[in-house]
């Protein structure tokens, strides 16, 4: 493990241990985040604890061509049952992020720090929210980091707060994201929901080659 001193630059990503900790400390300025991003790293951490940069192997990815949709999802995309929007309430996705509950978990990694770093990324163009409506009401969304040069997004945190908007919400991303040439999302670890949708686990060497 090792502990960031202020300005210090991030060790090399091998030196990360088994279950992908690579750093401690630092802070969460645009530069500092800017940097990790581009470089693979992403800061994963509670109120409790001190920042955390993680760098795992293996690093679970979806490639948009391997999006899979049930037939269920592909019946309420055709019905049109809610509303994409991209970027137009990155605030209220965020804010909605980091209060859902989730089994298994107490708390929330989006800590108010957190908040502010990633608001100034949005208002920078580099961090990317999806909004997905039923009606006036945001049942569900989205965030990510998009490096647009590199042709990849960082999927961060998406919340639901009616049955399949945040799927319905994932699949348009998708969608949008290779139409534009996106060539890899991000999914940084593995949950069974994200292998449902066609994401799988490759090698950290490998996704890397992507970044650079």
């Amino acid at each position: 493990m090792y502990f960031l001193r202020p300005g210090e630059n991030f060790p090399s990503i091998e030196l990360a241990n088994e279950d992908g900790l690579l750093a401690v400390g630092g802070d969460l300025s645009v530069e500092r985040l800017q940097e990790a991003y581009r470089r693979g790293i992403f800061p994963w951490y509670d109120a409790s604890q001190p920042i955390l940069w993680w760098s795992p192997d293996p690093r679970m990815v979806l490639f948009p061509d391997e999006l899979k949709v049930s037939k269920s999802m592909k019946q309420l995309l055709r019905k049109g049952a809610f509303k994409v929007t991209f970027n137009s309430a990155f605030e209220e996705v965020i804010t909605a992020c980091a209060a859902i509950k989730r089994g298994g978990q107490q708390g929330t990694w989006i800590t108010p720090h957190m908040k502010q770093a990633y608001l100034k990324l949005h208002r920078l163009g580099w961090a990317y929210s999806v909004e997905v409506w039923q009606e006036d009401f945001l049942a569900g969304g989205l965030y990510g980091i998009y490096l647009k040069e590199q042709k990849v997004f960082c999927g961060e945190s998406m919340f639901t707060k009616v049955s399949n908007a945040s799927k319905y919400g994932f699949i348009q991303l998708v969608e949008k994201l290779k139409e534009e040439g996106v060539q890899l999302i991000d999914c940084q670890l593995h949950t069974n929901h994200l292998e449902s949708l066609g994401a799988r686990e490759i090698a950290r060497k490998e996704f890397q080659k992507y970044l650079f």
